[in-house]
């Protein structure tokens, strides 16, 4: 009986082949690796059974197939002996490669893109989630469409036919510019309402901290152990796609908003850049960003450079950071020695509620600077004013005539006025 669920179930599953172009100009073979890794966890996260893959070195790829002919027909046979009806590419093909490569290979074509944009149509629960990702996927879509051949007549056909594949607007370039046009009127309206909740928060005195990283970075993991509340936490890529706030109270008595966000990866389609812009906009607003790094694969410092790179185009450059390098418990104990000595980042495990100590004092130190004490006579009313000035006020108790007074410190503001508070701060 379990059996024959089984291999139902797997017969019910896309089966499909997947094919990675490696330039020779651009050689590595640690990153040719890990591409392909990557790939075949993002396939597997839409929901496919990959069985088999292949990589083509080449000096450029072939406008007509992308890889060689020769390949494309070893590809092909390939796929009819395991009888997968996809082929999916690593790499971002133009609307007449994917047409040639339909014809020659007669199974479905998938590019790394379109892939990325189908596993978003899977995970998004949100109306705006739902809209953002259709947009991404429309603008993809309207000027590839004379390449789109089998895809387009396989409705409901798995990956890369979800969203709005299913609706036949393909097939009609102006439905599809007026349901981008809607799509777009409606995202504004987000933007304008994230700007007034902003702008509230700010008024309020609520700090906004962001959580960014690559995808699978525990960022999740990170919120719900945080902030002791439910998260929905799964290992695999893309687990969250609406962004999710809890509030947060630091050690300081400081509450903050703490927001996750969807999380990057190498390559990430523009489209939905673009799309998700006014969710993404949070990041550009935060006070803060602090930015989660697995540290347990070898690859940590390319995913950094990913994220950094996707900060950039958020207009996100020269705001304050704080680096977490997270699943310390998994990483390998030479990368864990060389992280420590000298990451410029805090090394933690989600998981450890001595790690998440830290990571609760260092997002207040890096919020509101360090904390100083001092003892004010109470007549003083013009130093207790100066001490107001320069951070925020967390403690305060009466001792005789004296005022004691816990401030954390901005170090600027701290600094200009030093020389009359010196007198009255306890060391």
């Amino acid at each position: 009986m379990h059996k024959q669920t089984y291999e139902t179930m797997r017969q019910d599953k896309e089966r499909a082949v997947l094919v990675s172009l490696a330039l020779d100009r651009q050689s590595d073979s640690r990153m040719e690796e890990y591409s392909l890794s990557e790939l075949v966890n993002l396939a597997e996260t839409a929901g496919v059974e990959v069985v088999d893959t292949f990589v083509q070195k080449r000096e450029t790829p072939d406008p007509k197939w992308f890889i060689g002919k020769g390949k494309a027909d070893e590809v092909k046979q390939r796929a009819i002996q395991l009888e997968a009806g996809t082929v999916i590419f690593d790499q971002e093909l133009t609307g007449t490669q994917v047409r040639n490569l339909e014809e020659a290979l007669d199974v479905k074509i998938i590019d790394r893109t379109s892939l990325i944009l189908d596993i978003f149509a899977q995970r998004a629960k949100t109306r705006e989630g739902i809209l953002q990702v259709e947009l991404a996927q429309l603008s993809y879509l309207l000027h590839r469409l004379s390449g789109q051949g089998k895809n387009l007549s396989r409705l409901g056909g798995g990956i890369g036919t979800r969203g709005p594949g299913e609706t036949k607007l393909e097939t009609d370039r102006r439905h599809i510019r007026k349901r981008i046009g809607d799509l777009k009127e409606y995202l504004r309206e987000v933007k304008r309402h994230r700007k007034l909740q902003r702008e509230r928060r700010k008024k309020s005195g609520v700090y906004q901290v962001a959580l960014v990283g690559y995808t699978n970075a525990g960022k999740s993991t990170l919120l719900r152990q945080l902030t002791k509340t439910e998260v929905y936490v799964e290992n695999q890529l893309f687990a969250t796609l609406d962004p999710l706030s809890r509030t947060f109270r630091l050690p300081s008595g400081q509450e903050i908003v703490l927001t996750d966000t969807v999380g990057f990866i190498r390559n990430l389609p523009h489209e939905l850049v673009a799309a998700f812009r006014a969710t993404l906009e949070e990041v550009g607003e935060a006070d803060l960003i602090v930015h989660v790094v697995d540290c347990s694969t070898e690859m940590y410092n390319e995913q950094i450079e990913v994220v950094e790179q996707v900060l950039d185009e958020l207009g996100a450059q020269g705001k304050d950071r704080l680096m977490l390098f997270n699943k310390a418990d998994l990483c390998p104990p030479e990368q864990l020695d060389m992280l420590s000595s000298g990451s410029g980042g805090l090394v933690i495990s989600a998981y450890s509620e001595t790690d998440l100590n830290r990571v609760a004092e260092a997002i207040d130190k890096s919020l509101l600077g360090d904390r100083k004490r001092f003892r004010i006579p109470a007549g003083q009313g013009e130093i207790i004013s100066l001490v107001y000035r320069i951070g925020n006020v967390t403690e305060q108790s009466a001792d005789g005539e004296d005022l004691l007074l816990t401030v954390s410190v901005n170090a600027g503001d701290y600094g200009k006025l030093s020389h009359q508070l010196a007198a009255y701060e306890q060391k």
